[in-house]
C-alpha cells in the first residue's frame, strides 16, 4: 500500500470530487460526506425521495474508483439468500451430487442496497454479518469477503408507502446517514441540461482502491487531543435520556440515545475532515460538522418526540448547542 502525504490526501479527494461532480449536480455536503466514509471504510446511509440522484452518486464513485460494483434493488419478496448466496446441489464429474455454494452479489467491493427499507426486515438483517464482520456464514460455513467491502444504501422516507423501518441494529453500523435534499432551482436547471442533451458526461478512473487504502491509513494517524476526544464522548453521552448532560430535549423525547459507535463515528470522520481542511489535528469544528450525519440515525425517538414532529436532526442540533467544548 503507497504512502501519501497530507497534500496528496487533499489532492486526490479533490479530483474523486471533481469527477463526481461531472454528473452529480450540486449535492457538495452529500458528496463530501460520502467520500469521508469510504476514506473512514465505513458504510454510508443516504435518504431521500425517489429522483435525486442517490443511485447514481454510488454508480459515479464506482466508476472513479474503479471498483468491483454490484446492485441490490430491494422488494418486499427479497430473500437473504438473494443476497448473501446458497448452496447449490451439482453432479460431480464422476456421477456423484455435492453441494457447492454459489455467492450472492453481496461478494464485491462496492456494494448499493438500492431502496433498502423496500424489504422486510428479515431480508435487510442479512447484511448484518457482511457489514460488521466482512464474512457471510450459509450453512455453518464462513466465507470471507474481500476487501474492500463497502454498503452504500439508500432509502426512501419512512413515510412513504411500502417501507419498512432498518433495525436498529444494522442502522447502528452505518458510519453516517446523509439526507440528500431537493435540488434549488438553478441546480434543477442544470440537471435538466445534462440528462436531457445528446450526450452524457463521461467519468474516467481518477483513483484506484489502494490509494483510497493509504488515505484512509493517513487519516486514522491524524492525532486527536484529549480534550477534543472528551468532547466526542461528551456528544454521545449527552444523546441519552438518563445523562445528567442531556439537553431538556433529549429527556423528552428521545427513547435512546447513540451507541459507542457514534463517538467513534465522530472522531473517524473529524480525522478525515480536518484533512480535507488542511490541518493534521482535529478540532472542534471537525466533530460539530459531521454530528448531524453520525448520530441522527443512532437517536431513537420516544412515541410522544414522534407524535410532536420532533425530528433526529432537532435532537442532534440540541445536543450540539449544549454541551460546552471543554
Amino acid at each position: 500500500m503507497p504512502e501519501i502525504s497530507p497534500e496528496q490526501f487533499r489532492e486526490s479527494a479533490a479530483k474523486i470530487e471533481a469527477e463526481v461532480g461531472k454528473y452529480i449536480v450540486g449535492q457538495r455536503e452529500v458528496v463530501r460526506h460520502t467520500l469521508v466514509c469510504l476514506i473512514a471504510g465505513g458504510h454510508v446511509l443516504l435518504e431521500g425521495v425517489p429522483g435525486l440522484g442517490k443511485t447514481m452518486l454510488v454508480r459515479t464513485l464506482a466508476r472513479a474508483l474503479d471498483l468491483k460494483f454490484a446492485r441490490i434493488q430491494f422488494t418486499p419478496d427479497l430473500m437473504p439468500a438473494d443476497i448473501v448466496g446458497t448452496d447449490i446441489l451439482e453432479e460431480a464429474e464422476d456421477g456423484r451430487r455435492e453441494f457447492r455454494f454459489q455467492p450472492g452479489p453481496v461478494f464485491t467491493n462496492l456494494l448499493l442496497a438500492d431502496e433498502i427499507n423496500r424489504a422486510t426486515p428479515k431480508t435487510q438483517s442479512a447484511l448484518l454479518e457482511a457489514m460488521q464482520e466482512r464474512t457471510v456464514t450459509v450453512a455453518n460455513r464462513s466465507y470471507p469477503l474481500e476487501p474492500p467491502f463497502l454498503v452504500l444504501a439508500t432509502q426512501n422516507p419512512i413515510e412513504m408507502e411500502g417501507t419498512y423501518p432498518l433495525p436498529e441494529a444494522q442502522l447502528d453500523r452505518f458510519l453516517f446517514k446523509v439526507n440528500v435534499a431537493f435540488p434549488a432551482s438553478g441546480e434543477l436547471v442544470e440537471i435538466l441540461s445534462r440528462t436531457t442533451g445528446g450526450s452524457e458526461p463521461e467519468v474516467g478512473i481518477v483513483a484506484d482502491w489502494a490509494t483510497v487504502l493509504a488515505m484512509g491509513a493517513l487519516a486514522r494517524q491524524v492525532p486527536v487531543a484529549s480534550n477534543v476526544a472528551d468532547y466526542a464522548a461528551r456528544l454521545t453521552i449527552a444523546t441519552h435520556p438518563e445523562s445528567d448532560a442531556a439537553p431538556e430535549a433529549v429527556r423528552r423525547y428521545v427513547r435512546y440515545g447513540s451507541s459507542p459507535r457514534g463517538a467513534q463515528a465522530l472522531i473517524l470522520g473529524g480525522k478525515v475532515t480536518a484533512l480535507l481542511a488542511g490541518r493534521y489535528n482535529v478540532a472542534y469544528e471537525d466533530l460539530r460538522a459531521i454530528a448531524p450525519a453520525a448520530l441522527r440515525h443512532r437517536v431513537l425517538l420516544n412515541f410522544e418526540g414522534q407524535a410532536e414532529g420532533v425530528s433526529a436532526d432537532d435532537i442532534v442540533g440540541d445536543v450540539v448547542g449544549a454541551v460546552a467544548e471543554p
